[in-house]
């Protein structure tokens, strides 16, 4: 798959990773379909590097799905740690 693939990929991984992930990511639509793009790339990777996972097979094969949507997970679970961390801090 191309990488404009990847990121339409990204934006629809990204909306089904907010479902999956419980809790206030804050950061409203936007911010969890770019986190879903990064999400995407990331899980593309993680696919093919650390699983030797073939994510070339087209964008509707379900082992790109499913990298696309554990990346998503991923990327969004770390800015809600982020950004958990830094509203914990300027409360008084």
């Amino acid at each position: 798959m191309n990488f404009i693939a990847w990121i339409i990929l990204g934006l629809i991984a990204g909306a089904i990773a907010r479902l999956i992930l419980p809790g206030d990511q804050g950061s409203g639509w936007l911010g969890a379909l770019i986190t879903g793009i990064l999400g995407a790339l990331l899980g593309g990777w993680l696919g093919r590097t650390l699983f030797n996972a073939s994510t070339n097979d087209g964008f509707f094969d379900l082992a790109t799905w499913f990298w696309a949507i554990i990346g998503g997970v991923i990327v969004a679970f770390i800015w809600q740690a982020i950004a958990g961390r830094m509203g914990r801090g300027t409360r008084v």
